[in-house]
């Protein structure tokens, strides 16, 4: 097709990795990418089996939708790039997590409000603009923002926040021809319980240990269970659907195969 831009997620931007040949993306100038952070792995593959560099951004619906993105002039690998003009931020402190915080936006591209079924028909708006990404992100020095994880895929294992998608990334790593998704589970012990969802077969919880003390990672971050399948369910827009991971890691717990 001779196309010279292509806009997709990690996900979709992995596959293409493994299936495609060199030549395949020969006419492409830019790649975009968005939705999901974008793994390491997925990155190498794309600069060593095509010669180019993926364009990592952020945003959403409600912010029309892009807030923040790479470009050929100003690229830092590993975030998201920087903010677009006029649009303003701060970041609000978490518990548990002592670098960067929770991101808020306001700006002419967020959107005029919400409309709710508790007030039918009327418009509610941010307060005060400011809108809510549910990001915990870092900003640097020149103004590049990194993705830490979303407010919500975050675990507290033994009192310490964990982020559920810089273990994927540790996963990814390791095992970089397979998907892999880990979710955090109620747990009496420990608060929660972390469970690796994979693709890959053979996977087991001691290679993973392994791997991850040579890089440094804390062992509460180790998932305690692993539970392999053929594939992982997807939502139309290419990234993994955690409501039905988070139902197969249920369903597998309660099952004789977990004790």
């Amino acid at each position: 097709m001779n196309a010279t831009l292509l806009f997709g997620t990690d996900t979709f931007l992995a596959g293409y990795a493994r299936a495609a040949h060199p030549y395949d993306f020969y006419s492409l100038r830019y790649v975009f990418a968005g939705a999901e952070k974008v793994k390491d792995e997925t990155r190498r593959v794309w600069a060593d089996k095509f010669g180019l560099r993926i364009f990592e951004g952020h945003g959403a619906t409600e912010t029309a939708p892009v807030l923040a993105t790479n470009t050929a002039m100003h690229f830092r690998a590993g975030t998201v790039g920087r903010l677009l003009p006029a649009i303003e931020h701060r970041l609000e402190p978490v518990e548990g997590i002592g670098a960067g915080g929770r991101l808020y936006v306001r700006g002419p591209n967020v959107m005029l409000g919400y409309l709710l079924a508790d007030r039918p028909g009327l418009l509610q708006p941010p307060a005060d603009g400011w809108y809510d990404t549910g990001d915990i992100v870092e900003i640097d020095g020149e103004g590049y923002i990194r993705i830490v994880g979303r407010a919500k895929r975050f675990a507290k294992i033994a009192g310490e926040m964990v982020s559920l998608g810089g273990i994927e990334s540790h996963v990814t790593a390791l095992w970089p021809e397979h998907a892999h998704a880990v979710i955090g589970l109620a747990d009496q012990r420990k608060g929660e319980q972390l469970v690796l969802v994979t693709e890959r077969a053979d996977a087991e919880r001691q290679a993973l240990q392994r791997h991850m003390q040579a890089a440094g990672a804390s062992e509460l971050m180790v998932p305690r269970v692993i539970l392999p399948i053929d594939a992982l369910p997807l939502l139309g827009t290419g990234k993994i659907d955690y409501v039905a991971v988070l139902r197969l890691a249920e369903e597998f717990l309660l099952s004789p195969a977990a004790d």
